[in-house]
């Protein structure tokens, strides 16, 4: 087993990262912290401090499960290409053709939630779109559109509400439901991995979680990855936080998490651990296999890590959305990934090529193929706006990195 010196960080500076999270433990800011770093495949740094439930003083562990929310759309994303991979879509095909419901979209041009005004769309959504972002759909809990009313009038991703249907009537309904901009005009954070989720169901004929837990999960040891934990696992269930005016107030009880959504979210319905996660990332910076186990190929993998937007433009270039897991000056955007094409415009310490994507509740996670490494950091506090931690993060491991 390696040191962290011997995989070239050094271990005093890594000692500056730790503090910096554990400050935000101690100051009552998050219930508790685990970051794992890994390089050239080896666990380089694993800190773990504070609670998962702070009311009861459950501590930490490795094996603690957590809500992974948004960084669920990169292992959605990974399923559709392995479909992609066999020959089953290209990424030009209209949604359509697996979802009917989408086969004469409209776009919001003005009116309320209540007397919308639209008309019909310069073409239909295609696979590429959803996988990017740009399919003009939108979410419920960004609020500052008619149509996010729309969506939460609907039950169609608002937090605030637990689906009572299942993901084939979810995505029906989704695609009633007017368009924020003519496919492929523009990027907005949105409901376009559950489309994919979707997609996988109606194009694999399985639903969502037997494809994840058949076709990636057990290949790749993700043991403890899922829509639900077992009730045997309650006591390693992480509660849910949010930043009150007095400290943290519990939003959601770790037993939330044993009962799953008849929702199967391929955008944010996932729970699982940190070291999942840790096999994931390597999996992703390894080209598509883990231990001996290829589920996508090197150069897909490559081609979903390089931006997809038009002409080589940044996120802030079209059209900045109301919310996003990321910064978005000197990012771009592939097939499920952010992906840094300016670390100066960035302006924070990353590489060039690196690739990623968080969690509503904080959590995050990156891959640098230039320097060989991931890192995965979990914890429970929702909004990911709350604290500029992913930044924060990025800088006390680049910091540390010398060799």
């Amino acid at each position: 087993m390696s040191s962290a010196e011997d995989l070239g960080f050094n271990g005093e500076r890594l000692e500056r990262l730790d503090a910096l999270l554990h400050r935000y433990v101690d100051e009552g800011k998050l219930p508790g912290v685990q970051t794992v770093i890994s390089r050239h495949g080896e666990i380089a740094h694993r800190d773990i401090y504070g609670f998962t439930d702070v009311e009861a003083g459950t501590k930490v562990e490795e094996d603690s499960i957590y809500r992974i929310f948004s960084m669920t759309k990169p292992i959605t994303s990974v399923a559709l290409m392995m479909l992609f991979e066999e020959g089953h879509l290209l990424l030009e095909n209209p949604v359509s053709r697996w979802i009917p419901a989408f086969a004469d979209p409209k776009v919001w041009v003005g009116g309320s939630a209540a007397m919308p005004q639209t008309r019909p769309a310069e073409r239909e959504i295609s696979v590429h779109d959803v996988l990017t972002h740009m399919s003009g759909l939108t979410y419920g809990f960004q609020f500052q559109h008619p149509v996010d009313t729309m969506y939460r009038e609907h039950q169609l991703g608002d937090f605030g509400a637990a689906p009572t249907y299942d993901l084939a009537e979810g995505i029906d309904r989704l695609a009633a439901l007017p368009l924020l901009f003519d496919p492929g005009t523009s990027w907005n954070y949105s409901m376009s991995t559950d489309v994919c989720g979707r997609l996988v169901e109606a194009i694999s004929g399985q639903t969502l979680d037997v494809f994840f837990k058949e076709r990636i999960f057990e290949p790749l040891g993700m043991t403890d990855t899922g829509f639900s934990a077992p009730e045997a696992d309650l006591d390693r269930c992480a509660p849910l936080y949010f930043r009150g005016n007095d400290g943290l107030v519990a939003m959601a009880p770790a037993k939330a998490m044993l009962t799953p959504s008849t929702f199967l979210s391929g955008g944010s319905g996932l729970v699982g651990t940190t070291d999942d996660y840790v096999r994931f990332a390597q999996f992703l910076l390894n080209g598509g296999e883990l231990d001996g186990v290829r589920l996508l190929g090197d150069r897909t993998l490559a081609y979903m890590t390089t931006n997809h937007l038009p002409d080589g433009k940044r996120l802030n270039d079209m059209g900045q959305s109301t919310f996003s897991e990321i910064a978005m000056a000197g990012v771009g955007f592939g097939l499920g990934f952010s992906v840094i094409e300016d670390p100066a415009a960035v302006q924070n310490l990353c590489s060039k090529g690196e690739f990623g994507w968080g969690g509503a509740a904080s959590t995050a996670f990156m891959v640098d193929p230039a320097e060989d490494l991931t890192a995965v950091f979990m914890t429970q506090l929702l909004p990911s706006t709350t604290y500029p931690l992913r930044r924060q993060l990025r800088n006390g491991m680049y910091q540390a990195l010398v060799g």
